[in-house]
């Protein structure tokens, strides 16, 4: 951890705001003090991912508490994200440094040009001093587009930015093998695999209520970092500079994967499947055990109205979801494809149709059987 040299950090919106809705300006100022220093002391670049902006429109609209109709969310991420960066701006001032606000959505992360330019856009602010600060873009995400949870979107954003590290700082200091709040639970220091966590029950809520995440999200979300090969730290905001220093807090999550293609990463967590194909058994043990490409022989029957390109879900006979992978087909193509082989669709329709209907490049596997 002390050799990460780019290092992204998310903040939940129970540890910038008070209950009742509203920034806490000490918390945001004690936040920003632990991140202008680790900056200051030489090579490392730090991109923030803030959660907040709902919970900091909550008091200026009169609102006791998060809304729970997406209208009025929307409503109060407008009001509240000026509120949040403005407060960010003023607060790294004091330091001479420079904000540069990202705002994405979860169709930013699957749309492969939309990608290229949020990378694009960060990587620049970091090469010209500035200090990006990500946050989801609560105004115009719908309830399909929507991450859900900043969380997971600080682990796309570490892939995206190739990160060395995810540091998850919320109110809790780390995971524990039971409820924090009662005697004898034990932090666990680390893990190196889901196995560690098997038997542990997982809370839902952060314990302010202003956010829409807890430990369930963060876990997620350490699971995505690491299986794309980023290590993670999850610790309360307080021991920030503890994580950032590399001591001994919190949990530490190891890596179990490597670093793979962007495309393959956005596919299965970032992206919406817009239809489903529905695969014989042939087909399944094909593409889940012999990762092949999938075949227009191997598919049974076709669901939803998507286009080529869009993201689709692999299903088996019984419904259950074996992959994802982007199409080569519109809907309307397919059903007189199925059950043919391509050399037959190449003779009878054209060379056009002498490809896979997903290419196993374009293909991520969802449920891995055993042979």
């Amino acid at each position: 951890m002390r050799e990460a040299r780019r290092i992204v950090v998310k903040v939940g919106s129970s540890s910038l705001t008070t209950a009742a809705g509203g920034l806490d300006a000490d918390r945001v100022d004690a936040l920003v003090d632990v991140l202008a220093k680790v900056r200051g002391q030489g090579e490392r670049e730090i991109v923030l991912v803030s959660s907040g902006a709902i919970a900091a429109g909550l008091a200026p609209l009169g609102l006791r508490r998060r809304p729970r109709d997406l209208a009025r969310q929307q409503a109060a991420a407008s009001v509240g994200q000026g509120l949040l960066v403005a407060r960010y701006t003023a607060s790294f001032a004091r330091y001479g440094v420079r904000v540069g606000q990202v705002l994405l959505t979860s169709d930013d992360m699957s749309r492969r040009a939309h990608h290229r330019n949020a990378s694009r856009t960060l990587d620049k602010l970091l090469a010209m001093g500035a200090f990006p600060i990500v946050n989801e873009n609560d105004t115009v995400a719908t309830d399909e587009i929507r991450f859900g949870d900043n969380d997971r979107l600080a682990a796309l954003v570490a892939h995206l930015v190739r990160a060395d590290l995810l540091v998850l700082l919320s109110d809790v200091d780390g995971v524990y093998d039971g409820d924090p709040s009662r005697p004898g639970t034990t932090r666990i220091a680390e893990v190196t695999g889901p196995q560690d966590l098997a038997h542990v029950e997982i809370g839902s809520t952060g314990k302010a209520g202003v956010g829409t995440g807890g430990m369930v999200t963060k876990i997620d979300a350490a699971g995505i970092a690491t299986g794309a090969g980023v290590p993670v730290v999850l610790t309360s905001a307080i021991h920030a500079a503890d994580a950032l220093a590399g001591h001994d807090t919190g949990t530490y999550f190891r890596p179990t994967g490597k670093r793979s293609a962007d495309r393959l990463l956005w596919l299965q967590h970032a992206s919406t499947p817009q239809g489903a194909l529905i695969l014989d058994d042939g087909a399944v043990r094909a593409v889940v055990e012999r990762r092949t490409s999938l075949l227009p022989a191997g598919i049974s029957a076709v669901e939803g109205d998507f286009s080529a390109g869009d993201p689709v879900e692999l299903r088996d006979t019984g419904g259950h979801a074996v992959a994802r992978g982007l199409v080569n087909f519109d809907a309307k193509e397919i059903p007189r494809l199925i059950g043919h082989s391509t050399r037959e669709l190449a003779r009878e329709l054209g060379p056009a149709y002498e490809r896979e209907v997903v290419h196993r490049d374009d293909l991520v596997i969802l449920h891995p059987q055993k042979s």
